[in-house]
């Protein structure tokens, strides 16, 4: 009779869970306070089903990392995180696309007949006229230069932890964590001392909204690369068993790419305006 239970296959079965059905209720509850939000009540309307996203968030890894420890995740398996994590990641590549394209359909058709009310906004002149653009090769420079070496020191703890060096993944880890945090500040300073904002125009929208974005995203990876210390810290990676980790370095290395895109795109190429004739 126990043969016949006997697991005979590589997959893992995962026990009943209530987080889907907490995860997806936070979820109602935060899109509800969001529309009262949206027509004149307090923003703390939206509180509650924040909060029980980001507990649902952090029980369920919780439950996934210990599935990991206890020797469920087997290479199929870990096959199987690591396909959801590239049709992830292939997801948040459109959800860029998006943004890029409403910033490439705006600046270069300034003067498409089919625009009527976008000529109004820009006069056929992209930046519109007035706007004063960030300096490509100052702040925008440095934060890529940041993000750029954060992509070489997340290469070294990967590479430390493939050789079993603890010591060198929790190294390399703190410094890409380190230049996450400065590369945040530094956005933040620059939105701080922006000459145009999100609701001014078309380009502080199409702007606001790509490098947003983009910002958040280095949010997340950060507190994923946070919470991979503190497991390297512990001790739950070794070469062989790691998908948590590099789950967190291909994030990382996404953002590090769309922030180029960005910095030659719309940083770069907005610094050298044109005019269309109309």
């Amino acid at each position: 009779m126990a043969e016949a239970h006997a697991k005979n296959h590589p997959y893992h079965l995962v026990d009943p869970s209530p987080w889907p059905l907490v995860g997806a209720t936070a979820a109602f509850a935060a899109a509800l306070g969001a529309i009262a939000y949206m027509h004149g009540a307090s923003v703390l309307w939206t509180l509650p089903g924040l909060l029980g996203i980001a507990y649902t968030m952090i029980v369920w890894w919780r439950d996934v990392v210990k599935e990991a420890n206890s020797g469920l995740h087997t290479r199929v398996v870990q096959l199987g995180l690591r396909y959801g994590m590239i049709l992830f990641i292939a997801s948040e590549v459109m959800f860029f696309v998006a943004w890029f394209w409403a910033f490439f359909s705006s600046s270069l058709f300034v003067a498409d007949p089919m625009h009527i009310t976008r000529f109004a906004f820009t006069g056929g002149h992209w930046p519109p006229k007035g706007i004063e653009v960030f300096d490509p090769w100052h702040f925008p420079l440095l934060n890529t230069l940041i993000l750029l070496t954060s992509g070489t020191t997340v290469t070294w703890a990967h590479h430390a932890l493939l050789h079993d060096d603890r010591r060198g993944l929790v190294a390399g880890l703190t410094a890409t964590v380190i230049l996450g945090l400065c590369f945040t500040s530094v956005q933040a300073y620059e939105y701080a001392h922006a000459a145009f904002s999100f609701g001014d125009n078309i380009y502080g929208a199409t702007f606001f909204m790509a490098t947003g974005f983009h910002g958040f995203h280095v949010i997340v990876g950060t507190i994923f690369l946070i919470v991979c210390w503190f497991r390297g810290y512990r001790g739950d990676f070794t070469p062989d068993h790691h998908f948590g980790f590099e789950a967190a370095a291909w994030y990382w290395h996404f953002v590090d790419v769309v922030w180029l895109f960005l910095f030659i795109c719309i940083y770069v190429g907005s610094s050298m305006p044109h005019t269309v004739p109309h």
